[in-house]
C-alpha cells in the first residue's frame, strides 16, 4: 500500500505518452501544447477531424525533438465504450501505454431548469461524465498492470457548487469528483493518481459559445 501521507513523484514528461480528450481546442488544447513543449508523445482525441489536424500542426512547432509524434484520432468518447477502448488500444500499439490520461472533452447548455429541452440532460450526461468514464475505463488496466498512470477529469467551478442556470450542467461536473474520490481509493496501492481540475469560466470556444445563452439570477439573457 502506498502511504496516504506519501505525495506522487512528479509525472516525467519527455517521452511519456500523453491523452488529451477535447484536445482539439480551449484547455485541452493548451495541455496537449505545454506537455509537447516538454517532450511528451500525443494522443488528441475529438469529433472534428479538421480542427484536430489543424491543431496538430499548431502543436508540431513546439517540438523538441524529432521523435515526437502527435496522433489524432476523430472520435466521439461519450457515444460507444467499445469504440473508444479500440481507439486507445491503436493508439497504445503506436506510441507505447499511455502515462497520462486528461479527461477534458465537455460540454454545457444555461438556462432555467423547466427551459433546458429534456433531451439536454441526458447528452450533457454523456459527454461530460461518461465521456471521462470511457477513455479512463479503456486504459486503467494497463495502467494498473504497469503499477504506474496518471488521470485528470477536468470539472468546473459549477462542478463544487450549484449556479444559477446550470442544473444541466452542474450535476455532471458534479459527478466527477464522486467518480475520481471513488476511482482514487481503488488504484492509489498501484502507484496511479487521480486529479480533479475545477477550472473557473475560461476564455476558450467554448466558454464563447454558452455565453450567448447564459441567464443571470433574475432570469434575464446576459448580454457579452
Amino acid at each position: 500500500m502506498v502511504s496516504p501521507l506519501i505525495s506522487p513523484k512528479p509525472l516525467k514528461l519527455p517521452g511519456a505518452h500523453v491523452v488529451v480528450t477535447g484536445g482539439s481546442s480551449g484547455i485541452g488544447k493548451c495541455i496537449a501544447i505545454e506537455c509537447y513543449k516538454q517532450g511528451a508523445f500525443i494522443t488528441l482525441i475529438a469529433r472534428d477531424e479538421n480542427k484536430l489536424l489543424q491543431t496538430k500542426k499548431e502543436i508540431e512547432k513546439y517540438s523538441v525533438n524529432d521523435k515526437q509524434v502527435v496522433l489524432c484520432i476523430s472520435v466521439d468518447v461519450s457515444k460507444d465504450y467499445e469504440l473508444v477502448e479500440n481507439v486507445l488500444k491503436q493508439a497504445q500499439e503506436k506510441l507505447g501505454p499511455v502515462d497520462l490520461l486528461v479527461n477534458c472533452a465537455g460540454t454545457s447548455v444555461t438556462g432555467k431548469f423547466e427551459d433546458i429541452e429534456v433531451n439536454s440532460f441526458e447528452r450533457l450526461m454523456g459527454v461530460n461524465y461518461l465521456g471521462s468514464v470511457y477513455p479512463s475505463r479503456a486504459v486503467i488496466s494497463t495502467m494498473k498492470e504497469r503499477r504506474m498512470g496518471r488521470i485528470v477529469f477536468v470539472s468546473s467551478q459549477a462542478g463544487q457548487l450549484g449556479l444559477f442556470g446550470y442544473t444541466a450542467y452542474s450535476p455532471t461536473k458534479f459527478a466527477l469528483r464522486g467518480l475520481a474520490e471513488a476511482l482514487q481509493m481503488e488504484v492509489k496501492p498501484y502507484n496511479i493518481y487521480i486529479t480533479v481540475a475545477y477550472p473557473p469560466d475560461t476564455d476558450t470556444p467554448g466558454f464563447a459559445e454558452e455565453s450567448k445563452t447564459k441567464v443571470n439570477s433574475s432570469g434575464m439573457l446576459q448580454c457579452v
